[in-house]
């Protein structure tokens, strides 16, 4: 987790809608004194403190100064960017490298597309957009059921969410939060009220949900994105936790209607 100061409002040095993937699949990137923040709307994989993301369309990543990031893309990508000094005071924010925006994410995408369009660099506006969508980031799981006050449990929580499109099995998240298989089950469902599997299952399908119907990404690369990488297995989940195929979810939005 980042220490984020967001009391006041940062000093915004540039941003703007970087376009990549088309000449090279990998970029590393370090800047010396600037944080770096990306709203994805591609997938890719992300490499930062020595630990590979799998970002997806919506995630949203942040960098802190000094920290070198890699991209490897899986063809033309787009994201929106932000390089900014957070000026220090007040109580930190304690914020995931990497996470997913889910229903956030167009509103994180209009706030930070009218601070691009806000002109000029360093303007009120622009640096107001900017600030509004770094609390929303900071904010994004702060509500329940995903409020949780044991360190352990926050931490297995960050680590799913920046990795769901990976195979994950509750001992790999014990060993992430430093804790026991055992104890971590025992404080999730204390928390969370559900077991760790069942948070994991909602999570994976309600990416899925988010994907089927606000990208144009295919169905079998959805899955991929989940974690649910076999079709049959993905289309089973979809109807039990979203009530209709993965192709049904996505024509009923499209449709007009909608799916809960």
């Amino acid at each position: 987790m980042l220490r984020l100061a967001l009391a006041q409002p940062p000093e915004v040095v540039n941003l703007g809608a970087g376009v990549h993937g088309v000449h090279r699949s990998r970029d590393v990137f370090q800047l010396p004194d600037l944080w770096q923040l990306h709203l994805y709307s591609y997938s890719a994989d992300l490499t930062l403190d020595g630990t590979t993301y799998a970002v997806a369309p919506g995630f949203v990543s942040l960098t802190p100064a000094g920290m070198p990031v890699q991209f490897d893309y899986r063809g033309r990508s787009e994201h929106l960017y932000v390089h900014f000094r957070p000026r220090p005071g007040g109580e930190p924010s304690y914020v995931p490298l990497v996470q997913d925006a889910g229903a956030a994410a167009p509103l994180l995408a209009e706030l930070l597309r009218s601070a691009i369009e806000a002109s000029p660099t360093g303007s009120a506006r622009m640096v107001a957009e900017v600030w509004t969508a770094l609390w929303r980031i900071a904010h994004l799981n702060a509500g329940p059921p995903d409020r949780t006050g044991h360190p352990a449990v926050a931490a297995a929580i960050a680590y799913i969410e920046a990795n769901l499109a990976r195979p994950l099995t509750v001992p790999e998240l014990a060993r992430e939060a430093g804790v026991s298989h055992n104890h971590l089950t025992r404080l999730f469902h204390a928390e969370t009220g559900t077991t760790v599997i069942a948070y994991l299952r909602r999570r994976r399908l309600t990416r899925a949900r988010h994907l089927l119907v606000a990208s144009t990404l295919s169905i079998p690369a959805i899955a991929a994105s989940v974690g649910i990488p076999d079709l049959q297995a993905f289309n089973k989940a979809c109807h039990r936790e979203l009530g209709g195929s993965p192709r049904a979810v996505r024509n009923a939005v499209a449709a007009g209607g909608g799916t809960t």
